[in-house]
């Protein structure tokens, strides 16, 4: 082929990919846009089957546009010199846009399909380790201002209208004076009369289960904060359940133990920076990933590791808690990430398969996290410098991980692993911090397995060393490999002994199943204090019985779809403040 004729094809397939991810965006705004229409017709089945679709999406049309590449190169699918070519091109045609990082992304996981890539290759791919792809974003998002003028609850009466629904609001009037009250008392050591001057709110409504959120901030006389108003669709109408003022409430509410928003952005990039603006700790590449934009999220969470790993002259160690039998698991520490590589055999009593192990990781990646599961992120060919591990993990690593890791010279290329955010273990946290603390977390322990459990998984393996604790002194779980549905599980009593022979019996006297799940059972295993140990019981005993599960079970076979507030009770609506953890859940809710 002569070198015009290279050239051509080259452009063309820059154009082809440039369609490509066109064609996804067009799809996955598709899909979004149906958020509303699924709030305002409460259909709660849908809103979840979207979700699903949405996170398939991006697979779906990489192989799409790889099928096309495949036809349109021919014997040149495999010649790098035609696809930096491609690259050239695929550069001035997206230098334009607004997000043109998410177009390079979608190019570069083609490339990474093609060739395999191992680490990173910047003839053929994108690579800006030490660019943050948000600082050039000048372009304001779309967005609404109110200024205040008669009252509170007038602005907020202007606010609510101003975003329309289908539906109407059981009493307008009534929520937005609602807001205003919330306002006020949350913002209770703000000066001036009026404390709220302005309002500042996304013109794009995010939805989420089953909630919908308008997003924004507050301007007082010298001082800003953020501002949710969290919607919700009841038998009545369209009612305010929350209003969250604080950085914390807000963070945990875009948090990476959430499910992904559903939020109609005309472009990604500009909302990413006012959402920082928000929250200006909270990682970008988090950012990306609760609005939906998950690869971009991974692609921005390894250019950040990477650029803070070739500044540091800091060894890659183990992670603190006890050593995994499924996984072993890596961080460096002064960044808040672990790293977890499948072990080539797992110690006993785990006897689970490495294609079961990944099909857990992918079952949470697309189920309801119900704000306790960890968001893990999976990266295939990741190069590592040999010389940044400790010799205790280096050596873990190679004697017990060699399926997944090829040394080559100076480097450790892994060629699967998982990324997440690096929590405090909670068996080591409540050996750590005072009486207080350790009480509040013991309990959160209780309520993230009920929230689990509403939300039809069961954690498995509820050891203390399995859940960990964020800054926000959430207890999140985050060791999947033995994670299950509740619908699936044979949840029993523990039979009474019939003799002294059985009562004495060192094993079990009676048949245990592979399934058999005996509640009664769980406390013993937790080595928690008494008195911890008499707080966990009063507050969620009915965990630690089989009734509890097996009317759960029931409950959900039935097709009942439990609500769990994705925000503290003092946030909402009508609640009193400072009313500390919530009360167990009970079976109430929607069908």
């Amino acid at each position: 082929m002569i070198v015009d004729e290279k050239e051509a094809l080259a452009h063309d397939c820059a154009r082809l990919i440039r369609a490509g991810f066109a064609d996804y965006n067009a799809r996955f705004r598709g899909i979004t846009q149906r958020a509303q229409a699924r709030f305002e017709g409460r259909d709660w089945a849908g809103e979840r089957d979207d979700a699903i679709a949405r996170i398939d999406l991006y697979d779906w049309s990489v192989s799409e546009t790889s099928k096309l590449l495949k036809a349109k190169l021919g014997d040149f699918a495999a010649d790098r010199g035609v696809w930096a070519e491609i690259k050239a091109h695929f550069t001035e045609l997206v230098m334009t846009l607004l997000d043109q990082e998410l177009n390079k992304t979608f190019f570069n996981t083609l490339t990474r399909r093609f060739f395999k890539t191992r680490g990173v290759d910047p003839a053929i791919e994108f690579v800006a380790l030490d660019i943050e792809p948000t600082d050039r974003i000048t372009h304001p998002v779309a967005r609404l201002s109110f200024a205040a003028t008669q009252s509170d609850s007038e602005l907020f009466a202007r606010v609510l209208a101003d975003f329309r629904f289908s539906v109407p609001y059981a009493d307008a009037a009534g929520c937005a004076e609602a807001i205003a009250e919330e306002v006020d008392q949350q913002l209770h050591d703000w000066a001036g009369d009026p404390k709220v001057r302005a309002v500042e709110l996304l013109e794009t409504v995010f939805y989420r289960e089953r909630r919908a959120y308008l997003v924004g901030r507050m301007f007082g006389e010298s001082r800003f904060c953020p501002l949710v108003i969290a919607l919700i669709h009841d038998q009545e109408g369209l009612n305010v359940d929350a209003v969250m003022t604080s950085r914390d409430d807000v963070a945990i509410l875009f948090g990476f133990t959430r499910s992904y928003f559903h939020a109609d952005l005309e472009t990604v990039g500009d909302a990413v920076v006012f959402l920082r603006t928000l929250l200006p700790t909270k990682p970008i590449n988090e950012l990306y990933t609760v609005v939906g934009r998950a690869k971009q999220g991974k692609t921005e969470r390894y250019r950040h590791f990477f650029n803070h790993l070739s500044t540091r002259d800091e060894r890659i160690i183990a992670a603190e808690g006890e050593r995994g039998m499924v996984m072993a698991v890596f961080t460096l520490p002064s960044y808040p990430l672990v790293f977890k590589v499948i072990r080539d055999r797992f110690a006993p009593p785990k006897n689970v398969l490495r294609e079961e192990v990944l099909a857990k990781y992918q079952f949470v990646f697309r189920h309801d996290r119900a704000g306790r599961l960890v968001d893990a992120q999976e990266f295939r060919h990741m190069r590592f410098r040999r010389k940044q591990f400790d010799a205790e993990i280096l050596t873990d690593l190679l004697e017990s991980c060699t399926s997944s890791i090829t040394e080559d010279g100076d480097e450790l290329v892994i060629s699967h692993l998982y990324c997440e955010r690096r929590l405090r273990p909670l068996n080591l946290y409540l050996r750590e911090v005072d009486d207080g603390l350790a009480l509040r977390a013991v309990l959160d322990y209780g309520q993230a397995i009920r929230d689990l459990a509403l939300s039809n998984v069961f954690a498995g393996d509820l050891l203390l060393k399995n859940f960990g604790v964020t800054r926000h002194g959430r207890v999140i779980f985050y060791d999947y490999d033995e994670l299950c549905l509740v619908s699936d599980c044979r949840f029993r009593e523990l039979p009474t002994a019939r003799s002294d022979d059985e009562e004495s019996h060192s094993g079990a006297w009676f048949y245990v199943g592979e399934n058999d799940i005996f509640p009664e059972q769980f406390m013993e295993f937790l080595g928690l204090r008494p008195d911890l140990k008499a707080a966990l019981l009063e507050r969620h005993g009915d965990l630690f019985t089989a009734q509890w599960w097996l009317q759960l079970q029931e409950a959900l076979k039935a097709g009942k779809v439990f609500d769990i507030s994705p925000y503290r009770d003092d946030v909402r609506i009508g609640q009193p403040m400072d009313r500390g953890l919530p009360q167990p859940f009970s079976f109430t809710g929607d069908e």
